[in-house]
């Protein structure tokens, strides 16, 4: 075992956001800003219509349809597969505990938020799904690839939610400012 010497120094922690100094990103009218989305806690129904009416009950949200989300106030909860949703920006209420599992996944995750013209561009590039405008509208949502990191992707009113691995997080930074950069040499 060892013990810290006298005038040895001392190393402060410091938490870290998983972006760190990456973010915001601006290139050609379009941004990456990091999103704090609060609690994140994935609920694993195992009765849907039970924690259907709980979440009504216990925080006034519907529970999504498959690719859709639902939002009130600084609360949302986004569908995230089968018989999976994320309920982000709020504590899960007790009554939720009856007809879900519930796990906080607030510290797994890095959320960032892509934005302005070009950016359905942007994730052509490496998403192999369509997020044009005609096929994705606001407030839906799907678990896709970018390029090859596993993600959650929603349409805002704004733009993009994009959703990765905190271990992917540099990743994203570095796949979006390439293909931002390549989508801005050519307008």
């Amino acid at each position: 075992m060892s013990t810290l010497k006298e005038g040895a120094p001392v190393v402060e922690l410091k938490a870290q956001t998983p972006f760190g100094d990456l973010l915001p990103l601006k290139i050609g009218g379009m941004t990456v800003a990091a999103c704090d989305m609060g609690q994140l806690t994935v609920l694993g129904a195992f009765d849907r219509a039970g924690l259907s009416e709980a979440l009504e009950a216990t925080h006034d949200l519907a529970l999504p349809d498959p690719l859709r989300s639902t939002a009130k106030g600084d609360a949302r909860c986004l569908w995230f597969g089968r018989d999976e949703v994320l309920l982000v920006g709020v504590a899960p209420g007790e009554a939720l505990t009856k007809h879900a599992a519930l796990v906080d996944v607030s510290d797994g995750w890095a959320v960032a938020e892509l934005q302005g013209p070009g950016a359905e561009d942007v994730l052509a590039r490496f998403a192999p799904v369509n997020l044009r405008a005609a096929a994705f509208k606001p407030g839906q949502t799907l678990r896709s690839q970018l390029r090859d990191m596993p993600a959650s992707i929603t349409r805002t009113e704004t733009g993009f939610l994009l959703m990765v691995y905190r271990s992917m997080a540099a990743t994203l930074v570095q796949e979006l400012r390439r293909a931002m950069e390549a989508v801005a040499s050519r307008r």
